[in-house]
């Protein structure tokens, strides 16, 4: 499966923002999906993951209230809505699919989308 992940841009402090990873294939709604980021200088981190059927999400805890993680099996897509934006979600936001099971860990994961800029000014 290849991604396209969208939707990034700069904002300011308190914004919403809505990213998008476009999925090709026909076999989309078979993998997990998940979003991590990485800001400058630091390791990739998890952010929020989602089930096949749409039924568990997992986030993290600097996120979690903030952000909602969806997705579209029809139109083979998963969306990441960030509100409340503050500057420590600064970051280039990735999107990730997996296939065996849900996880949190970015190395479960086998297939990546090229990342999209996310910028949060104070």
């Amino acid at each position: 499966v290849q991604l396209q992940a969208s939707g990034g841009g700069l904002v300011q402090a308190g914004d919403s923002l809505r990213l998008s990873c476009a999925a090709s294939g026909r076999t989309f709604s078979s993998y997990y999906m998940g979003w991590f980021r990485q800001a400058p200088g630091k390791e990739r981190e998890f952010v929020a993951a989602i089930s096949r059927d749409r039924g568990t999400t997992y986030y993290s805890n600097s996120v979690k209230g903030r952000f909602d993680i969806s997705r579209d099996n029809a139109r083979n897509t998963v969306y990441l809505q960030m509100n409340s934006l503050k500057p420590e979600d600064t970051a280039v936001y990735y999107c990730a699919a997996e296939r065996s099971k849900m996880s949190t860990s970015q190395y479960e994961y086998d297939y990546w989308g090229q990342g999209t800029q996310v910028t949060v000014s104070s």
